[in-house]
C-alpha cells in the first residue's frame, strides 16, 4: 500500500501532541523517580503498548512479520543507543553551570538530522525544506535563548565552550537516534504500518534491556521504585509508546528532516499549555521564535 502523500502531515502532529502529554506525565514522575528512571519509565511501560499495536496491525492489517537483517538490528541498535547518550548527554549539559548555552546548542538538532540523514541514508533536502529548518530551528533558539539580551551572539560566540560542546554532541545524538530509526523502517523493506510497527517494538526492547540493565547495576534501588510505581506510570508509558508508533511511522513514509522540523510543533504545544493553564506572559523575544516556528512548519508541509 502506498500511503498518501499528505499522510505523514497529520501523524506527525499526533506524535508531537502524544509526546507532549507523555512530557507531562514523565515530568510529575521524576521527583519520585529520578530522571533517568522516569526515562525508563517511558521504555519498560511502553512495551506492552508498543507490542499491542504490532499485534494490531498484523491482525487488522493483514501484513506479515517481516524477516529482520542485520542492516535492520544495526540501524535499531545505533538509533536505540544514540537516544540513550543523548538524554545523559542533555542532564550533563543541565548540570553545567552555565547550562542554557548547552541546551541552546541542542536543539540544532533538526539541521544535524539533515546534515546525517544525506550522509546515511541519501535523503536530500531542498530549498524550500532547507528554509524550514532554519526558521524552525532560530525559532526555538528565540523561545528559550541562552543571553536573553544576546541570544544569537552568544550562540555565535560561545560555541568552543565546554558546555556548549557538551550541547552539540547531545543534539547530534538525538539526530543520530531519528536517522537510525528512519534507516530501520526502511530496512524491513514491507508496507510502513508494518515498519513502523515493528521498528518500535524493537527499539522498546532494546532500550528497556539497555537502561534497565545499567540501572540494576548502578542502582537497583531506582528499578524498584520504577517497579512500584506501575499504576502511576502506565500513562506515561502509553502515551510514550504512542508517540513514538507516530514518529516511526511518519519516519517510514517521510525523510526525517521533514518529520522532525514539523514536530517542532510540540513547542507550540507546551506554550498553549503554559498560557493556558499556567497563565505565563511571553516575551516579545518569545512570541518572535513562535512567529519564526510556525512559519517553518508552514514552509515544511508545503515543501512536498
Amino acid at each position: 500500500m502506498v500511503p498518501a502523500a499528505w499522510l505523514w502531515i497529520p501523524i506527525t502532529v499526533w506524535a508531537a501532541f502524544a509526546q507532549t502529554l507523555r512530557n507531562a506525565a514523565q515530568r510529575h514522575l521524576t521527583a519520585e523517580l529520578g530522571t533517568l528512571g522516569a526515562t525508563l519509565v517511558r521504555f519498560l511501560y511502553g512495551l506492552p503498548f508498543a507490542a499491542a499495536w504490532l499485534w494490531g496491525v498484523r491482525q487488522l492489517g493483514g501484513y506479515a512479520l517481516p524477516g529482520p537483517d542485520y542492516a535492520f538490528a544495526l540501524w535499531v541498535v545505533l538509533a536505540s543507543v544514540s537516544q540513550i547518550v543523548a538524554t545523559a548527554l542533555l542532564l550533563r549539559v543541565m548540570a553545567e553551570r552555565n547550562f542554557a548555552l548547552g541546551v541552546a546548542y541542542s536543539k540544532t538538532e533538526i539541521i544535524q538530522v539533515a546534515l546525517f540523514a544525506l550522509i546515511f541514508l541519501g535523503d536530500a533536502v531542498g530549498p524550500v525544506a532547507a528554509i524550514a529548518i532554519a526558521c524552525g530551528t532560530l525559532g526555538v533558539l528565540l523561545l528559550s535563548p541562552a543571553d536573553k539580551a544576546h541570544p544569537l551572539r552568544t550562540m555565535l560566540t560561545g560555541w568552543t565552550s565546554r558546555t556548549a560542546l557538551l550541547g552539540l554532541a547531545s543534539g547530534a545524538s538525538f539526530a543520530l537516534a531519528a536517522v537510525g530509526y528512519r534507516g530501520a523502517t526502511l530496512a524491513l523493506h514491507t508496507e510502513f504500518l508494518m515498519a513502523g510497527a515493528y521498528t518500535l517494538a524493537a527499539a522498546q526492547l532494546v532500550q528497556t534491556v539497555l537502561l534497565g540493565g545499567w540501572l540494576a547495576v548502578r542502582d537497583l534501588a531506582a528499578v524498584l521504585r520504577v517497579l512500584r510505581a506501575w499504576r502511576a506510570s502506565l500513562f506515561a508509558g502509553f502515551m510514550g509508546a504512542a508517540a513514538s508508533a507516530g514518529w516511526f511511522t511518519a519516519m517510514a513514509i517521510e525523510p526525517v528532516a521533514h518529520v522532525r522540523t514539523l514536530g517542532l510543533i510540540e513547542l507550540l504545544f507546551s506554550y498553549v499549555v503554559s498560557r493556558r493553564v499556567f497563565r505565563e506572559r511571553l516575551s516579545r523575544l518569545q512570541l518572535g521564535g513562535i512567529a519564526l516556528l510556525t512559519l517553518g512548519l508552514v514552509i515544511v508541509t508545503l515543501a512536498r
